[in-house]
């Protein structure tokens, strides 16, 4: 399968879950992540190119990531069941402020590995 992230991404080692904003909803649980987007996968399903509010709970105790949930404008990239039924959706980040792009980077250098080929 042809990838076309500008980044590669980089698997989480902690379960960190993720929330829809305005209602707050549980989408599931960090899958992965970049500074550009993240994939996120659950019980709930989303419209491709819907605009959301994420709101993501990173550990407490990372430098540099204040410890209150993390929110960020993001639109559903993609979205698709996989083999065991739940849904994947990745999530291109939208409108990013030099601050919320440090704390990514500050998450990203904190609990990244790479993916086994």
């Amino acid at each position: 399968m042809f990838d076309k992230r500008k980044d590669q991404r980089k698997k989480l080692t902690s379960f960190v879950p993720v929330y829809a904003l305005n209602p707050k909803t549980l989408l599931g649980y960090l899958e992965d992540l970049t500074i550009h987007g993240a994939r996120v996968v659950g019980d709930v399903s989303l419209e491709t190119g819907k605009l959301v509010t994420l709101s993501i709970e990173f550990p407490e105790g990372i430098p540099n990531v204040p410890p209150y949930p993390f929110a960020i404008h993001a639109r559903v990239a993609r979205a698709y069941s996989d083999e065991a039924k739940y849904e994947n959706l990745g999530f291109e980040f939208i409108d990013v402020t030099d601050e919320q792009n440090a704390i990514l980077e500050s998450v990203l250098q904190r609990y990244e590995f790479k993916r086994a080929a």
